[in-house]
């Protein structure tokens, strides 16, 4: 029987055409927010709420059997028309119902008017997670998120949220983790319990290593069922406690914005990876007049000066030295003006990690590229010929290869960081921004370092004559690397973000790739195959309407996440992505020689990945030959949209 009671005031929602439902069926439907079971029988219309009042099954998924609307979870069975189980069985366990009308455009149902929203946990968490000053959530509404995600569904009606929905929960704890490296500012995910949650790891593991502040938005089954082995029940307490420098469960009598308000605080003032678990029924609870906190009040600058005595230690190095060499790491990035600065006040030739490819000019008449196994013999040639290292923001990975017999000058934020793998001469402990200028005020017109712009010069003109020699280089078995990357030199924007993969490819970019003034995302540390597109992602969201999004990958590590190309389309996500296709893993295959063992298990098995792009509904376009590089990447630049360009690479012309 209807509930609905004479002078409730109705709306009326047509849910349904006049021929869509067959006699003796059953289909779901929806009237504004409310699911309802739509049956026909008997020439009669009925509408049921379609949740079974047993285990909440759903109705419109049933059929009618014998008279009786069967629930298709465990088989209860109820009168199609009136909600009624048959027989003397308990009035508890009938549906409840609502009027319908056959009207000459369609089949309409009318419910009472909607009341309005009551204000919940959620939405107190997510207003205070917005007023932190997150903007961006990648992520995958699940049936253990659901008030969770409609929280945050509210927040970008009004303006204050941007949601993107992605195929695979790792490529969008990538993507998080590629926002908050590019830009500083943190980056939250959202999964479901079980798989969905732990899907994040390997992209939090990146963003924890790397110094990215994320957020990761976990939703849990109902704490009533905790502890029993209830489906998709995992202890996500224990599963992010290597990699949240701070976890926080939301219960029921939690203060709910102070909750939220550490989480952000933590990932912010760590720079790192922060947690927090959302129980199902917990999601939906009313917060009554409780207000959304805010960053007002509970945040310090982070601007620390370093100890007195070692920075006059520091300032008495630099000013006798001869041959002075700045090496940049990615914890630099946001202060390489005051750094090239300070490298031009002291004739100091600038080097970077990998990591920190692109964050001075290769055009600079200071920049010597990458040093270590992925750079270029002009910055090896540099630190080899110094006098003084001083280091800036760098972790001292054996990657790079920074030589610890050097005097060293180390600067960091972190105490830790600080000669954490060998004693360096000058450990200081400050912020960059502060030091650097420290430094450029203390030496001023006592610098005695040569001027080595001349030698610079040279290097790099030896290096590219050997570039040029390797571009002439042709087995017939597909393009070489160092063609590859040189018209990527000439046809990428001065002004991009390039999201790079690992591999092969990864290798020959760092040693081949000139910058000019481009912005290079990757996971460094942690170095984790997949994150070149999927980073592009977070790219766009937080550059992409100001700057081209540029992506690089092999062929192995596209494969990873694959499936969020159509992510890109979706969204018409305007990125380029260069796709180095060997047909294995070649960096692997290349490992398995240098050690003496056979090449074994490398080989991939691929599609088009240019035909590919295409049947997702983006463009895409293969190139055999070096010849095409140039229109190919130019063409992919132009179109408006997510592209491919697939280029068959010779694995062994690297």
């Amino acid at each position: 029987m209807s509930q609905v009671t004479h002078g409730e005031k109705m709306q009326w929602f047509c849910v349904a055409e006049l021929d869509e439902l067959p006699e003796g069926r059953v289909k779901t439907v929806v009237a504004g927010h409310k699911s309802i079971a739509l049956t026909h029988y008997n020439d009669q219309y009925g509408a049921l709420d379609n949740r079974c009042p047993h285990q909440g099954g759903p109705l419109g998924e049933g059929s009618i059997e014998n008279g009786l609307l069967r629930c298709p979870w465990h088989g209860w069975d109820y009168c199609p028309l009136t909600g009624q189980p048959p027989g003397n069985l308990a009035v508890d366990d009938s549906l409840e119902t609502f009027p319908v009308e056959v009207r000459e455009d369609g089949i309409y149902v009318g419910l009472t008017t909607e009341a309005p929203h009551i204000r919940t946990v959620t939405d107190v968490m997510a207003e205070t997670m917005v007023n932190w000053g997150v903007t961006h959530v990648f992520g995958m509404v699940g049936h253990s998120n659901l008030g969770l995600a409609d929280a945050l569904r509210r927040q970008e009606l009004q303006g204050n949220l941007t949601f993107i929905g992605i195929r695979h929960e790792g490529a969008g704890a990538f993507a998080a983790s590629a926002y908050a490296k590019l830009t500083g500012k943190p980056a939250a995910c959202l999964t479901i319990a079980g798989p969905g949650a732990t899907n994040l790891l390997t992209g939090m593991w990146d963003a924890k290593v790397d110094r990215a502040p994320v957020l990761a938005l976990t939703g849990q089954v109902s704490s009533q069922v905790l502890g029993t082995g209830n489906f998709q029940e995992c202890d996500l307490s224990a599963a992010f406690s290597g990699v949240a420098a701070w976890s926080g469960t939301v219960l029921s009598q939690s203060k709910h914005a102070e909750l939220m308000s550490l989480a952000v605080k933590h990932a912010l003032l760590e720079r790192n990876v922060s947690h927090l678990i959302f129980p199902d029924e917990i999601q939906t609870q009313p917060a009554g007049d409780a207000k959304a906190g805010s960053p007002e009040g509970r945040i310090t600058p982070l601007q620390i000066a370093p100890p007195p005595d070692a920075l006059a230690t520091a300032v008495e190095n630099l000013q006798k030295a001869k041959r002075p060499v700045i090496i940049v790491g990615h914890g630099a990035r946001f202060h390489m003006k005051a750094i090239t600065a300070l490298a031009e006040q002291l004739n100091a030739p600038v080097l970077t990690t990998f990591k920190a490819k692109g964050q001075i000019s290769d055009r600079h008449p200071l920049g010597c590229g990458v040093l270590g196994r992925s750079g270029t013999p002009i910055a090896s040639w540099f630190m080899n010929e110094s006098d003084l290292l001083v280091v800036l923001g760098a972790s001292f990975s054996n990657h790079t290869g920074i030589y610890p017999g050097k005097p060293i000058i180390q600067v960091d934020f972190d105490p830790l960081a600080l000669g954490k793998f060998h004693p360096v001469t000058v450990p200081v402990w400050g912020e960059l921004s502060i030091v650097v200028e420290q430094f450029k005020s203390a030496v001023a017109g006592s610098n005695q370092a040569t001027d080595q712009r001349a030698e610079i010069g040279d290097r790099w003109k030896i290096w590219r004559e050997e570039k040029l020699r390797r571009e002439a280089d042709d087995r017939g078995n597909g393009v070489n690397s160092a063609s590859i990357f040189a018209a990527m030199t000439r046809k990428v924007p001065a002004n991009a973000v390039i999201s790079v993969d690992v591999g092969n490819n990864t290798y020959s970019f760092g040693r081949y790739f000139e910058c000019e003034a481009q912005s290079v995302l990757m996971s460094g540390y942690l170095g984790s195959i997949g994150f070149g597109f999927a980073g592009a992602l977070g790219a766009w969201a937080a550059a992409g309407h100001e700057r081209p999004i540029v992506s690089l990958s092999g062929d192995g590590g596209f494969g990873q996440y694959m499936g969020d190309f159509n992510t890109a389309v979706k969204y018409e996500m305007n990125i380029t992505h260069i796709l180095v296709n060997n047909s294995q893993l070649g960096k692997i295959s290349k490992e398995q020689r240098a050690g003496e063992w056979d090449v074994w298990q490398t080989s991939l098995h691929n599609p088009n990945f240019a035909e590919y792009a295409k049947i997702c509904g983006g463009f895409g376009i293969q190139v055999t030959d070096q010849a095409e590089l140039d229109d190919a990447i130019a063409a992919a630049l132009a179109y408006e949209g997510p592209a491919i360009v697939e280029i068959i690479a010779d694995a062994e012309l690297i």
